[in-house]
């Protein structure tokens, strides 16, 4: 049991919305990293891993298989930036939903 004051409780979820980040750039899945063979006789790709690493970003629906989308090397950097926003903008959701949870089960909800 929290035992936070109620007051203390509402300015923590205000820091957590202001820690937010902006919800123009998340973007939920994760990156696959891969590597190809071309096929050529002779290329290097044959006695190594391959071509790449290629990015794909791999999202999942549930009673579907996941949808796969290549990621263009200068898109990388940014993908796993907005990837990374995701996972915390759900972590805060998370932190903020339990707060609210506490103040509604003190009947404090506001």
């Amino acid at each position: 049991m929290n035992t936070e004051p109620a007051a203390a409780l509402r300015k923590r979820r205000q820091a957590l919305l202001r820690q937010l980040p902006p919800l123009q750039q998340i973007l939920r899945g994760s990156l696959i990293e891969r590597y190809k063979r071309c096929g050529k006789p002779g290329c290097k790709c044959a006695d190594g891993p391959g071509h790449g690493p290629k990015y794909y970003l791999s999202v999942s629906y549930p009673g579907s298989r996941p949808q796969m989308d290549y990621v263009p090397q200068e898109h990388y950097e940014q993908t796993t930036e907005f990837i990374a926003n995701y996972h915390r903008a759900r972590e805060i959701l998370e932190a903020i939903c339990e707060i609210n949870r506490e103040l509604l089960r003190r009947r404090e909800a506001r």
